[in-house]
C-alpha cells in the first residue's frame, strides 16, 4: 500500500524526456535518489545500476508512467515532466513539478493550463490542428538545469 521513504526523491517522467541525463547528474550532485519511470519503449537500462538511480519500466498504457510516479510521490519530491496532467497530480500530492524547459508548475496556474490542454484536445478531436512545441534548444536545457538546481537548493517541505 504505502510507499514510504525519508528522503526527497527526484522523479523523471522518462517518456520522451530530453533532459534525463541532466536531471540525473544534478540530482546526484545534491545526493538525491532518482527514479526514472518510462514505458517499455524507453531504454532505461542504460541508467540502471548507477548509484542512487532506480528505474521503473511500465506497460505501454497511455498514462501508465504518470500513475506509477504519482503513487510513489511524497510531499517535497520533485517531478520532471512535460505532461500538464502529471504536473497537476504531482501538485496535488505536494510535489514540485518542473517542465523540460525549466518552468515550475504551480497551484496558481495549473487549472488554467489544464483548461488550455483540454481545449486543444477538443479542437484536435474535432479535426483541428494545434501547434506542437518549438524545437528544444541549448537555452532550454540551460534554463532547466538552473531551475532544477534552484529548486533542489530549497528545503523540502515535510
Amino acid at each position: 500500500m504505502g510507499y514510504s521513504r525519508s528522503m526527497r526523491t527526484l522523479f523523471v517522467d522518462a517518456d520522451a524526456c530530453p533532459v534525463t541525463r541532466d536531471a540525473v547528474s544534478i540530482a546526484r550532485s545534491f545526493g538525491l535518489s532518482v527514479m526514472l519511470v518510462g514505458n517499455e519503449s524507453q531504454n532505461l537500462s542504460r541508467h540502471a545500476g548507477r548509484s542512487g538511480v532506480e528505474t521503473v519500466q511500465v506497460g505501454a498504457g497511455r498514462d501508465a508512467a504518470d500513475f506509477a510516479i504519482v503513487e510513489r510521490l511524497n510531499r517535497g519530491d520533485v517531478v520532471v515532466t512535460g505532461d500538464t496532467g502529471l504536473a497537476a497530480m504531482a501538485l496535488g500530492r505536494g510535489a514540485i513539478p518542473i517542465g523540460f524547459r525549466g518552468r515550475v508548475f504551480t497551484l496558481w496556474t495549473i487549472d488554467a493550463e489544464m483548461e488550455v490542454r483540454h481545449a486543444e484536445q477538443r479542437h484536435r478531436r474535432a479535426g483541428g490542428r494545434t501547434r506542437g512545441p518549438s524545437a528544444f534548444t541549448d537555452e532550454d536545457r540551460e534554463h532547466f538545469r538552473e531551475t532544477l538546481e534552484q529548486v533542489l537548493r530549497e528545503p523540502a517541505e515535510g
